[in-house]
């Protein structure tokens, strides 16, 4: 749900307020959709638009400048893309060589917005949050700016509604001079027990910590330089030795990789004089879990909540998602069914937080579905397993139209294509050869070929391969549009 927020008061009209959206979870605790080639950040969890989009859409407009986008380098083409969708083409993404939690990422963004402005007031948040009643956000997050401004760093407090023990909380302290809405924290605390959970929720003293923050670069590096020197020192370096790849900025990988792992939380918040804290309701989630989904989701008489292709009988209490094949539930209450084309889910919703446990122990077993889709997203497109044996295996590609693939060989396997929807121009070593709907184009072992999309439909083949070993580092890469190796 998106609505129009104004962020800063009058007399600061002028100078926009800049996002700053940090994409670096997995969001393992909703595998199987979320895994760590796609992560939920990336899916329409909530709406139609994607957890991301809802994100930008959020600070995009009158009184915002482009947002700053702090990513890996995985899903640096899926992120361009999903902000080009809803018509966000000026961001500045920041990719990260390896992951080092949210204090790095925070320096970086903010030593990329210093650059123009020392002062820019920069509004952190997460990609892949939920907020249920925007139209509350734009009153204190003006607020949240003039106290920024003034040298302080402020998070939002969620009203809590529930003794939850998923989230940190927030002791609010006493209210700040000058600034209505604004307090002092007294202290975090981190997620507690369902005993702690509780009383902290009787005494209406404590708050959710959304992980969003507002603060002016200046403060932000200032105080990093006082706890974390090594993190702005090694970031800087980073950022001074960064190279711009299309239209990404890519931080320098042996300079990002001697910083210090550390949230912000640990690194800043818990430690500064500075921090501020603002009640609010945003109808926040930070949408950690299939429970805390089943709760933003609507709902039958029954109290099912239903997606996809889902028949449900003598069912309630339930959420129940396919993302593909026919899914029937019946004499069944508070469970969780989660459905993907290569892996199914089924808990009980009191123990939607064991799914990170369960994981675990996909993971150890070497099961590549702990991390990976059947479904496999490239910049030109997609591929996706439909068949494997022991010397062959059928896959369904999609390029979109203008892409192409890398000019490429491979050692171990040949191919077949078949052209199902769509125009195919391919290049079969000194040949160039145009492949229309039901023809089909045979590719030798070792022979140096590419295939583009011409047209203006997604073009759709099936690939037939063959050969003793069939796996995605077989490929030599000669010539890419898309900077990969």
């Amino acid at each position: 749900m998106v609505a129009s927020i104004t962020p800063a008061a009058s007399r600061h009209e002028s100078v926009p307020v800049v996002p700053v959206i940090l994409s670096g979870g997995s969001g393992s605790r909703l595998w199987p959709v979320s895994r760590g080639s796609y992560p939920k950040q990336f899916w329409p969890l909530v709406s139609k638009h994607t957890m991301v989009q809802e994100t930008a859409l959020r600070s995009h407009g009158a009184g915002f400048s482009a947002p700053i986008v702090v990513c890996n380098n995985e899903h640096r083409f899926v992120m361009a893309e999903q902000l080009k969708e809803v018509g966000i083409t000026q961001a500045r993404i920041l990719l990260e060589p390896v992951g080092r939690n949210s204090a790095p990422a925070i320096a970086a963004a903010a030593l990329l917005a210093a650059e123009t402005d020392p002062d820019a007031v920069l509004w952190v948040m997460a990609a892949d949050a939920a907020m249920q009643k925007p139209q509350n956000i734009g009153p204190a997050l003006a607020v949240a700016v003039e106290v920024a401004r003034a040298g302080r760093i402020v998070t939002f407090g969620m009203t809590p509604t529930r003794a939850e023990t998923g989230y940190g909380y927030i002791e609010q302290g006493a209210a700040l001079d000058g600034f209505a809405g604004a307090f002092s924290v007294a202290r975090f605390v981190e997620k507690p027990d369902a005993e702690n959970a509780a009383r902290m929720f009787e005494t209406g003293r404590f708050l959710w910590n959304s992980g969003m923050f507002v603060f002016t670069a200046r403060t932000m590096l200032a105080e990093m330089e006082k706890f974390e020197p090594a993190i702005v020192s090694a970031v800087r370096d980073a950022m001074r030795k960064r190279s711009t790849d299309i239209d990404f900025e890519r931080l320098d990988a042996a300079a990002f990789a001697v910083c210090p792992d550390i949230s912000i939380d640990y690194a800043v918040a818990e430690r500064t004089d500075l921090m501020t804290v603002i009640p609010a309701d945003f109808g926040w989630s930070d949408v950690g879990s299939w429970d805390a989904l089943w709760e933003l989701s609507p709902k039958d008489d029954a109290g099912n909540a239903t997606i996809g292709d889902v028949f449900v009988h003598d069912t309630s209490g339930s959420y129940i998602r396919t993302d593909g094949i026919l899914t029937a539930v019946t004499g069944v209450e508070d469970l969780l069914v989660v459905v993907n084309d290569d892996a199914v889910l089924v808990a009980h919703r009191q123990h939607a937080q064991d799914v990170k446990t369960i994981l675990a122990q996909i993971k150890k077993a070497g099961r590549k579905e702990a991390a990976s889709h059947a479904r496999c997203y490239r910049p030109w497109g997609f591929y996706e397993t439909l068949i494997e044996g022991s010397r062959f295996q059928v896959k369904r590609i999609v390029v979109e139209p203008g892409r192409k693939l890398s000019l490429q060989k491979h050692f171990h396997r040949a191919e077949h294509w078949v052209v199902v929807e769509g125009t195919a121009h391919v290049v079969r070593n000194e040949e160039t050869i145009l492949v229309r709907e039901n023809e089909s184009v045979y590719l030798p072992l070792g022979a140096v070929h590419r295939l583009e999309n011409p047209g203006r439909i997604p073009l759709t083949l099936i690939e037939v391969q063959s050969g003793p070993y069939l796996g995605e580092d077989d490929i030599v890469r000669l010539e890419d549009a898309y900077s990969r190796a």
